[in-house]
C-alpha cells in the first residue's frame, strides 16, 4: 500500500535541500531583504506545488533530478504570492503558518520587495536550468511560459484582483469557480503540467495531468474555505473565520458547508479519473488528491 506520509516527507526534504542551496553562496549585499526572503521561504509550508511537479514527472517516466529546479522555482513564486496576499492592502493577515507574516516581522516595504525578489528569482532559476540542459531548452521555454501565464494577469494575480473586488458581494457558484481556478488553481495546474512536460510526457499525457491539476486546484481552495469555517487555529497556524468577517464569497457561504464538501469530493473524483491511465505511476498523485480534502491544515 502506498505510504503518502513517507513520500511527502522525502520530497519535502529534497525540495528543502534544493531551496537551502540558494543561500549557500552569500548574496553580494546581505541585507534584511534576504533575511525576509528566507524567513518566508523557510516558514514550513507543505511544498505541495513542487511535490506535484515532481510526482507528475514521475507519472510520465521522468526523474526527480530533471525537475527539481522547476519545483524549487514554483515554491519561490508561491511564497512571493503569500507575502503579497498577507499585506494590509490585500488580506491584511498577521499570522502565516503560526508565525508573524512577513510584513509584520520586517515591515511592509521590505515584505513587498522580498516578494518581488522571490518572484524574479524563481524565473532566474527556470531560465538558468533551461540554458544548462542543451537539447531540452525548448521544454524549459514552454514551462517558463506556462508558469508565467499561471502566475500573472491571466491566472493568480487576476484571481487575487477578483477576490478583492467581490468582498461583501454575492456572486454565483460559477463565478466562484472562476475565482478559485485563477487565484489558486492556475499555479497548481501549472505545477502539474510543468512536471509532465519536463518529464517528457506525450501531449495526451500532459493533457490528462492538466485535467487532474485543474480539479485538485478547485478542490484545494474549497478545502481551504471549509477549514476557515471549521478548522482549528492551532493546526492552521492562523485565525479561522476571517473569510466571513471580511465578507468573502466562499464555497460554504454560497452553497453551504455540506454541499461545499461534496463539491470538493466531486473534483477529487474527477482528478482520480484523469490519472487512471497512468496506473501505479500515479499512486502519489491519487493519494495527494485524497489528502487535499482530508487535511486539517
Amino acid at each position: 500500500m502506498f505510504d503518502l506520509k513517507s513520500y511527502l516527507k522525502a520530497k519535502q526534504q529534497s525540495i528543502d535541500a534544493s531551496l537551502k542551496s540558494l543561500w549557500d553562496t552569500p548574496p553580494p549585499y546581505p541585507t534584511p531583504l534576504v533575511e525576509a526572503m528566507r524567513y518566508s521561504l523557510e516558514a514550513g509550508g507543505k511544498r505541495l506545488r513542487p511535490i506535484l511537479c515532481i510526482a507528475a514527472s514521475e507519472a510520465v517516466g521522468g526523474i526527480e533530478s530533471e525537475v527539481v529546479a522547476a519545483a524549487s522555482a514554483l515554491e519561490l513564486i508561491h511564497t512571493y504570492s503569500l507575502i503579497h496576499d498577507d499585506l494590509p492592502a490585500m488580506d491584511n493577515d498577521d499570522l502565516r503558518r503560526g508565525k508573524a507574516t512577513c510584513h509584520k516581522a520586517f515591515g511592509e516595504a521590505t515584505a513587498i520587495l522580498a516578494g518581488d525578489a522571490l518572484l524574479t528569482a524563481g524565473f532566474e532559476i527556470l531560465a538558468a536550468a533551461g540554458r544548462q540542459t542543451g537539447t531540452d531548452a525548448l521544454r524549459w521555454l514552454e514551462v517558463i511560459e506556462l508558469i508565467a501565464r499561471a502566475a500573472g494577469c491571466a491566472g493568480m494575480v487576476q484571481g487575487q484582483m477578483i477576490d478583492l473586488s467581490v468582498e461583501g458581494k454575492t456572486i454565483s457558484v460559477s463565478e466562484l469557480d472562476r475565482l478559485h481556478r485563477l487565484k489558486t488553481g492556475a499555479l497548481i495546474e501549472a505545477s502539474v503540467r510543468a512536471g509532465a512536460v519536463l518529464g517528457g510526457g506525450r501531449p495526451e499525457q500532459v493533457a490528462s495531468l492538466a485535467t487532474y491539476g485543474r480539479h485538485i486546484g478547485l478542490a484545494f481552495q474549497l478545502a481551504d474555505d471549509i477549514l476557515n469555517v471549521e478548522g482549528r487555529p492551532e493546526n492552521l497556524g492562523k485565525a479561522v473565520g476571517s473569510d466571513e468577517s471580511r465578507g468573502k464569497p466562499t464555497g460554504p457561504s454560497l452553497m453551504g458547508l455540506e454541499q461545499a464538501k461534496a463539491r470538493a469530493r466531486e473534483h477529487v473524483g474527477q482528478a482520480l479519473k484523469a490519472v487512471e491511465v497512468f496506473g501505479a505511476k500515479a499512486e502519489p498523485l491519487a493519494a495527494i488528491a485524497r489528502y487535499i480534502v482530508e487535511r486539517e491544515k
